[in-house]
């Protein structure tokens, strides 16, 4: 993939990506050189060991799908030994070659793994039974063993959807149908609930967890942030005007999930307001 058609996950002009060739028709983009893969915010997505994506949003702390270490009644199978996998290039050698960071090819990186210490469920997604009630809290929280040391993407509440900057929302993730490859992809939310964002971003299983995030305006600094506004959680069938359609769902950062999974992190609710 290009420099240009990464430019907005990059944050180069500002402007949305333009697509390759390549992924123009299933509208996800695999990044696959190590320029991209361990830049910012591509660095904050991570593989769960069992099969889901994550999103690095603390020194010690991962956002994911409830569902992916949790079915509404009891721990997923795996999730006693769970793991974070970090992406990292692979040499040769074992020394850091001149031109290895800009030639290592998705062959040539590998998973580095953190145990988790510690997993959040909400208790709405307990006692929802992944039913749709459930849906609005499949969200939940991991804590690593030890700090991971990358730059980390910070939550923030959800917008409308008509105030998301050109109605579009971002995520990138593991894809089962492309192993070991981060895919990433952008698309226009459709329709929402105050819990849901629904849209039809091009996304296999294996996405699942992956922090949807937007471009937000921070009127203190008179900057543009990258914020966590949701995370993906898998599709659902939803009548619109009688007819049913297959929308992907992103389970929407609400002030009530902000100050739940801020507290998770700190352990102090003063600390948990939203800047």
């Amino acid at each position: 993939v290009g420099a240009k058609s990464l430019r907005e996950g990059l944050g180069g002009s500002g402007r949305f990506m333009a697509m390759t060739a390549d992924s123009a028709s299933s509208g996800r983009t695999s990044c696959s050189t190590t320029d991209f893969l361990l830049n910012y915010p591509f660095s904050t997505s991570v593989k769960l060991s069992t099969g889901c994506t994550g999103t690095l949003v603390a020194e010690k702390h991962v956002l994911t799908a409830a569902h992916c270490i949790h079915d509404g009644k009891t721990y997923v199978k795996g999730t006693q030994k769970l793991r974070v996998g970090f992406l990292k290039p692979k040499f040769k050698d074992g020394g850091r070659g001149a031109n290895s960071s800009s030639s290592a090819g998705p062959e040539k990186m590998k998973f580095q793994w953190i145990r988790v210490k510690r997993t959040h469920v909400p208790k709405g997604w307990i006692k929802g039974n992944a039913n749709d009630i459930g849906m609005d809290y499949d969200y939940a929280l991991l804590e690593l063993k030890k700090p991971h040391k990358r730059k980390f993407m910070k939550i923030g509440v959800s917008p409308p959807a008509k105030q998301l900057p050109g109605g579009r929302i971002h995520f990138s993730g593991y894809d089962n149908d492309r192993p070991g490859n981060l895919v990433y992809r952008f698309c226009d939310v459709k329709d929402e609930t105050y819990d849901l964002l629904y849209q039809q971003c091009d996304a296999q299983p294996g996405a699942s967890g992956s922090g949807v995030y937007v471009r937000m305006w921070k009127r203190q600094q008179q900057k543009w942030e990258r914020k966590i506004i949701g995370i993906f959680s898998g599709h659902q069938w939803v009548d619109m005007n009688g007819s049913p359609q297959d929308f992907n769902v992103a389970v929407r950062i609400t002030p009530l999930k902000y100050a739940q999974i801020c507290y998770w992190i700190k352990g102090n609710y003063l600390d948990c307001r939203e800047g």
